[in-house]
């Protein structure tokens, strides 16, 4: 291998993500740790459209890369400058996930050391405004001519990294391109002392971008293993790119169970909406059993879809499973049917309100349907689910009260509860969803030893 040097790279492209989207130019700098020995670039045929975004942004259009080699044509010479060479680039993992995937498409298999000149301006130069490279360059009055095309901004970036190894009186830039430095893989916003305070605990992590806004939610039964799978592989798709991009900071909460982690999650998820949550967003409730009263003076139960403007009894993430309870407590009552609505009319109710003869007494229905709303908000399951804690000082809580979840915390183990009341002096509030009553119906079901205080029965959910 030949004594260190770099390859400075920047490309630019139809879009953002390696999968779906193709290099338009690119220019590859050689640098020896002292002077630029070699240059290359060039104008790529993308074999696409580029779109008008694009072209509103780089200046490229098509008619410019029409008559350009294809990328195959040049993958050979790209390789050669790249190989064993540290590959640079201003925000790295961008510039290397397109290079490596259509090398790939080439026919080679390459990978190399990374060095991410946001990363490395960020440990060198600390406490700048912005690490954007239009933004550095003014900072440090560097030229910047032709911007958003590959040569400009490979000449820019070649001479920020030249000041940078001016300036690395701490070894910075050779701590990061050892193999083993964790700077080959975490995002290049992330400040690596978010990484290193991670324990190897169970918890939930929050990631927040550059405005300090959770834009991710995720648990852990071992909060850095967990944090640092995010950052490994190789995935192109357009969403990695961009969620890793927005990284700019983790912070963390330590559960005592796995249990007390998903519910955290969920409750924070549900509380914060963050960008990047998807799979735990499908559980959102959507209908619920309501309860009206006509002008006839008869009361109603009925399912609809959920509104902000209406109460409902109970609040449920599937119409199937509304109806089913609707129909369960309308037998257990023995509620007349005609008064129980069980979805719009117009998408054909199951029972219709055409008989208006021999209705039941108003009185002795009303107080069917309190019955069986009193039942449903006051006769559920009340129990604790009591595990280990954080520490072995402590004992963790999880509170259900007439069938949802009231909320969850730790009771010092030198604190004897005989009456179950007490434990909500010892738990925080939350608010209570279906997904989440049935997570913990199912863990009390698996194991019935850490369930405490019951009354009732766990066969309602």
């Amino acid at each position: 291998m030949r004594n260190t040097e770099y390859a400075i790279v920047d490309i630019e492209t139809t879009g953002g993500n390696a999968s779906g989207s193709r290099i338009t130019e690119i220019a590859i700098i050689i640098h020896d740790g002292k002077n630029v020995i070699d240059r290359y670039e060039t104008l790529v045929n993308p074999e696409k459209e580029i779109p008008l975004s694009i072209f509103g942004l780089t200046g490229i259009n098509n008619e410019m890369v029409s008559n350009a080699p294809i990328f195959d044509d040049i993958s050979e010479k790209v390789l050669e400058m790249l190989t064993d060479r540290i590959f640079v680039a201003h925000n790295v993992n961008f510039d290397y996930s397109f290079v490596r995937h259509q090398l790939e498409q080439a026919g080679f298999k390459w990978t190399a050391r990374k060095l991410c000149t946001v990363r490395a301006a960020r440990k060198i130069k600390p406490g700048l405004g912005s690490y954007s490279l239009g933004n550095l360059c003014n900072s440090l009055n560097i030229c910047l001519e032709n911007r958003h095309r590959a040569g400009g901004d490979a000449d820019a970036t070649a001479i920020l990294f030249s000041l940078l190894l001016e300036w690395d009186d701490a070894g910075e830039i050779n701590k990061m391109i050892k193999k083993t430095s964790e700077d080959q893989r975490l995002p290049p916003n992330l400040p690596p002392e978010d990484f290193n305070n991670l324990p190897e605990k169970p918890g939930v992590y929050y990631f927040y971008n550059q405005q300090k806004k959770v834009i991710y939610v995720g648990k852990a039964i071992n909060l850095k293993k967990r944090v640092a799978s995010h950052f490994s592989g190789h995935k192109i798709n357009s969403q990695r790119q961009h969620f890793l991009r927005d990284i700019h900071g983790i912070s963390f909460e330590v559960c005592a169970t796995e249990l007390m982690a998903l519910l955290l999650e969920c409750t924070e998820i549900k509380k914060l909406w963050p960008t990047y949550n998807r799979a735990l967003k499908r559980f959102e409730a959507k209908f619920g059993i309501y309860q009206y009263e006509a002008r006839n003076g008869y009361k109603y139960l009925a399912v609809g879809k959920l509104t902000k403007f209406q109460t409902c009894i109970h609040e449920f993430n599937s119409l199937y499973n509304a109806i089913n309870l609707l129909r369960e407590l309308s037998e257990q009552f023995e509620i007349d049917q005609r008064f129980c609505k069980y979805s719009r009319p117009e998408d054909g109710e199951l029972f219709q309100n055409n008989d208006i003869k021999s209705l039941p007494d108003a009185l002795l229905h009303n107080q069917q349907v309190d019955n069986a709303i009193d039942f449903l908000l006051n006769n559920r399951p009340t129990f604790a689910i009591i595990d280990k804690g954080r520490t072995k000082d402590e004992r963790s809580c999880i509170w259900i009260e007439n069938g949802h979840f009231y909320g969850m915390g730790h009771i010092p183990t030198d604190v004897s509860i005989t009456d179950p009341s007490e434990v909500k002096n010892y738990v925080t509030p939350y608010k209570s969803n279906q997904y989440i009553v049935h997570l913990i119906f199912a863990y009390a079901e698996k194991y019935p030893g850490k369930v405490f205080f019951k009354k009732q029965f766990l066969n309602q959910e």
